[in-house]
């Protein structure tokens, strides 16, 4: 089929809170089968309820997701419908006092993106930017009226969100390069502008929208609800990467937002930062995922493969390729498990949640990579189980800063210098 965004109508008025969604049932395992790739058992680390729930989600992506992200990934369409029933899990909204089935610790809410990266890392990217990025925005820069309004329709998968901050002239440097503007008029905000890449932003029902407020220059957020008047979202075509996330352009034509619909707790873009140290944890944890995925189909296909006989699995270079890539995992691993444990201490600074992700990543662009080459001329396909992976790891290794940027935020930490320009 051909996805197609929901007709452009008004957000459903979100209703009072109600009870959060309980986790699924997993099975009553003391200790839940562990990846291969954990070589270290860092799931140990988890709680056992944690464990659990990190299984069910686990089975969930092997079930629903895997027999069709190939096929989607191929078509560029988007498994809306799976937003909802993975949801029912209870996992969407761990972070939060309005939608938390059970405490959780910022270890276990990485551990469930890196199960969905693992088999999907569109799908990842699907499901954390909503209960990710728009979620958080809302969780750290709403009113206690705003979290009660939106949170608990979103954790149940009622509505699906978006963010959208960066703009087709200003990414690096959204801190002080924001062109998107926002004019007070009484009790109504008028925004103009533009964004890009905004993954879900065909087809959410609210988008955090960053604007510059025209009065005092300092950046504010606002929910801009589906079919505002004068917002228009396209998808963004010919992608190579995380083809199944429906990136789009937005144009910001007179929007006009209520101040009700400003979030009450953004005064600046310090409080935008806040929103991504947290979800910078995520990209490292997603990115852990994309490589574990790859190194679990490269084991299998040099299982398989035979080459002069043998399995090239008994090979002394493809073993060499993939011990470093196991390698890479766990020393990634180790590094999101100790920056979600700063988090969880709020012990965590900027450069911890940068650190974390330009390490991660740069080990996944090896290990996807060293994966690929394992799997020969038969990597390039789908097929082989490689692929997607290889190819969905460049957008991974771009989004929520750069390399380069955030390598700086390291270097400022280290220095006392600010480099950015």
């Amino acid at each position: 089929m051909t996805f197609t965004s929901p007709a452009a109508t008004a957000a459903p008025t979100p209703t009072a809170p109600a009870p959060a969604p309980t986790p699924a049932a997993a099975p009553d395992l003391a200790a839940p089968p562990r990846l291969d790739a954990d070589f270290y058992g860092f799931q140990d680390v988890l709680t056992p309820r944690e464990q659990r729930a990190a299984l069910a989600v686990r089975e969930f992506m092997e079930r629903e997701v895997r027999p069709l992200a190939d096929d989607y990934w191929e078509r560029a369409e988007c498994p809306v419908h799976l937003f909802k029933p993975f949801a029912e899990l209870g996992t969407v909204g761990a972070a939060w006092s309005e939608t938390a089935g059970f405490e959780t610790s910022a270890v276990f809410r990485g551990w469930v993106g890196m199960e969905l990266a693992r088999v999907d890392s569109s799908f990842c990217t699907f499901i954390g930017v909503s209960s990710g990025l728009a979620m958080s925005s809302i969780g750290l820069g709403g009113s206690p009226e705003q979290r009660a309004q939106w949170l608990p329709p979103m954790a149940r998968g009622d509505l699906i969100g978006a963010f959208g901050l960066t703009e087709p002239l200003s990414g690096s440097d959204t801190a002080k390069g924001l062109r998107t503007t926002a004019t007070r008029h009484g009790d109504t905000w008028v925004l103009n502008g533009a964004k890009r890449w905004i993954g879900n932003a065909t087809f959410a029902d609210v988008v955090v929208i960053w604007a510059k407020d025209t009065a005092d220059d300092q950046v504010k957020g606002f929910l801009v609800r589906k079919g505002a008047p004068g917002f228009t979202a396209t998808k963004i075509e010919r992608k190579q990467s995380l083809r199944i996330v429906q990136n789009a352009d937005i144009v910001l034509d007179g929007v006009e937002v209520a101040e009700a619909d400003r979030l009450q707790g953004i005064d600046s873009f310090k409080d935008v930062a806040k929103v991504l140290r947290v979800t910078r944890d995520g990209v490292a944890w997603q990115s852990l995922g994309t490589m574990i995925g790859a190194y679990e189909a490269a084991v299998a296909y040099t299982k398989e493969r035979e080459q002069f006989g043998n399995p090239i699995a008994s090979y002394q270079l493809v073993q060499d390729k993939l011990a470093t890539a196991l390698a890479n995992v766990t020393a990634s691993l180790a590094v999101c498990v100790r920056v979600s444990q700063l988090q969880d201490a709020g012990t965590q600074r900027d450069a911890h949640a940068a650190m974390a992700k330009s390490f991660v990543t740069t080990r996944m662009r090896e290990t996807v990579a060293l994966c690929r080459e394992v799997c020969g001329g038969n990597g390039i396909t789908l097929d082989a189980g490689v692929a997607r992976y290889f190819a969905d790891a460049e957008a991974v290794y771009t989004f929520e800063g750069t390399r380069d940027m955030n390598n700086l935020i390291v270097g400022r930490e280290i220095t006392g210098h600010a480099a950015f320009v």
